[in-house]
């Protein structure tokens, strides 16, 4: 939990032009915000939450929409996207069956691969010192990213069980200590920080609502509801509880009101991580409380500033060569996706290939829509957007709409049988130690 939770604070504060002292509440705001998310799923009412041993964490299908919608808006218009998108998935949640026909494999394997793909040229910058920073590109930061990186591959060769599931976390702690022999940290944020804080919400001040930054992050979190029914089902099997449609829908709503607090706490949109099914399958720990546990651990730290300000000490191209691998599951756990489509059909091959075209040219060249007006520009500049809705749009003139099988109370998937397949699947895998490296790597779902 606490590396999934630190990854994107790390990520999203310094390219909106946080400086240190606001980077460190940051962090503790998303301590707050992923711990209380996290309770919402496991001890759930009578309306919401699914009641599994499920940890919620930031999700990485936001991080670069959110960036853009800073860049361009401003920090509130990104808490004000985060809420009314978190108030879109509760509202969906009632009608979510109806969405997912939209979403065949097809599309959601193109969409995971945009995600991944348009996630890599964040962690080479950060690897390379981060953007615009004195000795970006030099060989120090070479050097310590490639070095992150190789302990990452060593520790999940290595090691098995829980050391290997915390691979990630265990190189960016080894790598900030390396670099601090190196001259490459400073404790002066640590130093200065105190010893406890209250949090308040709208720190970074009140929400701003605007239409396109709403409907992109709407965008990425209907993805991310399908990849947590997936979770939601694998999860099931493994602690062999039934989940039937109501369960999948209160689920969904936890994730809703998940968002909005974190958008009014400003922090970050929380969806459930995949990391779930294979640990509990590995561990055989299948008790809730096990997970209100650690949940109520992040929220006491979000009161100690000083936890958070030795995050902040960890330098970019450490955290660039840690966070490398993790975004490359991304876009791989797409292609496998992808695999399961049948691309004797040029219809298919069309689909995929002109999504992800066009979600990396928006990426890369956001400036390709620089004649659109000001509000079209920031819907259309996120690759993710623009290949969601090109996946989706095509998967329409070119396959129709296809029915999806209804979902039955005896706890049978909604989703497609590729779909369901896949999420037992990660059930099967989670058994094996293996799962646990890719797992882990990977920070955003089934993903």
């Amino acid at each position: 939990m606490y590396a999934g939770t630190i990854v994107v604070p790390l990520i999203v504060g310094p390219a909106i032009g946080l400086n240190e002292k606001e980077l460190a509440y940051l962090i503790s705001l998303d301590f707050l915000g992923c711990g209380i998310a996290t309770l919402l799923q496991v001890l759930g009412g009578r309306y919401f939450g699914i009641k599994l041993p499920i940890v919620l964490g930031c999700a990485f299908q936001a991080v670069a929409p959110m960036i853009a919608i800073g860049k361009s808006s401003g920090i509130p218009a990104i808490y004000g996207a985060i809420i009314g998108s978190g108030i879109a998935v509760f509202l969906l949640s009632n009608v979510f069956g109806k969405i997912l026909k939209f979403f065949p494999p097809v599309v959601t394997g193109s969409v995971v691969t945009i995600i991944g793909i348009t996630l890599i040229p964040v962690a080479i910058n950060h690897a390379a010192g981060g953007m615009g920073k004195p000795g970006f590109g030099s060989l120090e930061n070479l050097g310590m990213s490639l070095f992150t990186l190789a302990l990452v591959i060593i520790i999940n060769r290595v090691f098995k069980g829980f050391i290997q599931s915390i691979a990630v976390l265990l190189a960016l702690i080894i790598g900030t200590i390396v670099a601090g022999f190196l001259g490459m940290v400073d404790l002066t944020p640590v130093k200065e920080a105190g010893w406890v804080q209250l949090v308040q919400p709208f720190y970074f001040g009140i929400p701003k609502f605007e239409w396109s930054a709403v409907i992109a992050l709407t965008l990425v979190s209907l993805v991310s509801m399908i990849e947590s029914t997936g979770v939601f089902i694998a999860l099931g099997e493994v602690v062999e509880k039934k989940v039937g449609p109501n369960d999948i829908k209160k689920g969904l709503r936890a994730e809703g009101m998940a968002q909005i607090i974190g958008g009014v706490f400003n922090s970050f949109p929380y969806t459930s991580f995949s990391q779930n099914v294979g640990l509990v399958a590995l561990s055989r720990v299948k008790n809730n409380s096990v997970v209100i546990a650690a949940g109520s651990i992040l929220i006491l730290l979000a009161f100690f500033p000083k936890i958070a300000a030795i995050t902040t000490l960890i330098p970019d191209a450490v955290l660039g060569g840690a966070i490398l691998p993790m975004f490359g599951v991304v876009c791989a756990s797409g292609i496998r996706m992808l695999s399961k489509v049948d691309f004797s059909r040029n219809e298919n091959l069309i689909i995929v290939a002109a999504s992800i075209g066009m979600g990396l040219g928006a990426a890369v060249v956001p400036a390709w829509f620089k004649g659109m007006p000001e509000s079209f520009r920031l819907f259309f500049e996120s690759g993710i957007v623009v290949g969601s809705l090109m996946a989706v749009l095509l998967n329409i003139v070119f396959n129709g709409v296809k029915t999806k099988p209804e979902l039955k109370e005896e706890g049978k998937s909604q989703i497609s049988d590729s779909e369901e397949s896949e999420a037992v699947d990660h059930h099967h895998r989670g058994k094996e130690t293996e799962v646990v490296a890719s797992d882990q790597l990977s920070e955003s779902k089934p993903v």
